[in-house]
């Protein structure tokens, strides 16, 4: 079992990095802003086959030879665990160094060809456009928090009849592999980990709400129908991924209070599932709708204009990851590699939404 969650983690992988160029905006390149007019160039072309192609054969190739030494050897399933998660990063870390190498290629041939010194850069504002804006509530996300807050109080009331020993960690198969004594915090440890997830997604979801919406100056009716789709699903995409993490941590509080609740394969079922959905919605997610919405099909067709050129912010964006820009009012703003939002540093509420509930989760696994 673990083997075959490891090789479906190893394939998620590789097929997520391989296909991340393909999933932003033509006009960001490992990074960079390019022009409209020099999207088409055929060595960015080539910068984004080569590290598709790299990523994609090192994914196989790692499948491959995992699968054959797992199968041919009597190994327990720490030590496949183990390997599996040693190439998981693997790929991730060869993903990043081809990142940072093909970034610094792409800054190199926006700056010798001299792209977009001849045009004007126009920042496009709409005033309007936040009316239009279809983000779900934060009262939506309140409604899982209600639940596991009745857990708790229903926990409380079952305290005497809770074992001994609680359950604090479970391994691949959904059995639990650690225990903490019996104390009235340790009860709800779960619940209480679980209820800062939520907050944080609360969160999330209502600091992207209120980030600027980035129309593009050469396909504004476009851009405004895909920024909008975009928010839209990853508004449900954060919702989902909550409400189903609130489902399987309610059933293993509940596992914990009725022992006979879940029989053995349902126990080995249920992490499983919740792992293939979330590996689903997070692939529709990606490729259906793209960064920005860029992978959303839209029938609009703008006037062209010449002469002009998306707002250049490369200066605010270090390595074309890492956001600084303490004058712009936004915590989230869109990756420029990756599909979904990252921090802006410059902002000090930024830190705390990053390791505030961090900080938090790793407080209540030290008490425990």
């Amino acid at each position: 079992m673990s083997l075959t969650v490891m090789l479906f983690i190893l394939l998620f992988i590789t097929i997520l990095q391989s296909a991340i160029p393909y999933l932003i905006k033509r006009t960001l390149v490992f990074g960079v802003t390019i022009p409209v007019s020099n999207k088409d160039d055929s060595k960015l072309a080539s910068y984004k086959r080569i590290y598709s192609l790299i990523i994609a054969s090192m994914g196989i190739l790692s499948i491959l030879v995992f699968t054959i030494w797992a199968l041919s050897q009597n190994l327990v399933e720490e030590k496949i665990v183990f390997t599996g998660v040693v190439l998981q990063f693997a790929i991730l870390f060869v993903g990043m160094s081809l990142y940072f190498l093909f970034h610094a290629k792409t800054l190199r041939l926006k700056r010798d060809n001299n792209w977009g010194s001849d045009l004007k850069q126009i920042r496009v504002t709409d005033i309007a456009i936040r009316s239009a804006d279809e983000m779900l509530p934060w009262t939506i996300y309140i409604l899982p928090m209600l639940v596991t807050l009745g857990l708790v109080i229903y926990t409380a009331t079952q305290y005497a009849n809770l074992p001994e020993l609680i359950p604090t960690h479970w391994g691949i198969d959904g059995t639990a592999d650690a225990f903490s004594k019996k104390t009235p915090f340790s009860a709800v440890a779960l619940l209480l980990i679980l209820l800062v997830m939520q907050g944080m997604m609360l969160g999330v979801n209502e600091l992207t709400k209120k980030s600027g919406i980035k129309i593009n100056a050469t396909s504004k009716k476009r851009s405004r129908v895909q920024q909008l789709s975009f928010r839209k699903y990853t508004s449900w995409f954060l919702f989902t991924t909550t409400l189903l993490t609130t489902i399987l941590f309610s059933f293993l509080q509940l596992n914990t209070i009725h022992s006979n609740l879940g029989s053995p394969t349902m126990l080995l079922a249920l992490p499983l599932v919740f792992l293939l959905i979330i590996f689903i919605i997070t692939a529709l997610y990606a490729f259906k709708v793209g960064q920005s919405g860029s992978r959303i099909s839209v029938d609009i067709e703008d006037e062209k204009v010449e002469g002009i050129t998306d707002y250049d912010d490369d200066q605010f964006w270090k390595a074309g990851i890492f956001y600084f820009n303490k004058d712009d009012p936004s915590v989230f703003v869109e990756k420029r590699f990756g599909v979904g939002w990252t921090l802006n540093f410059g902002h000090p509420v930024g830190y705390l939404v990053l390791f505030g509930p961090i900080v938090l989760i790793l407080a209540i696994t030290f008490l425990i």
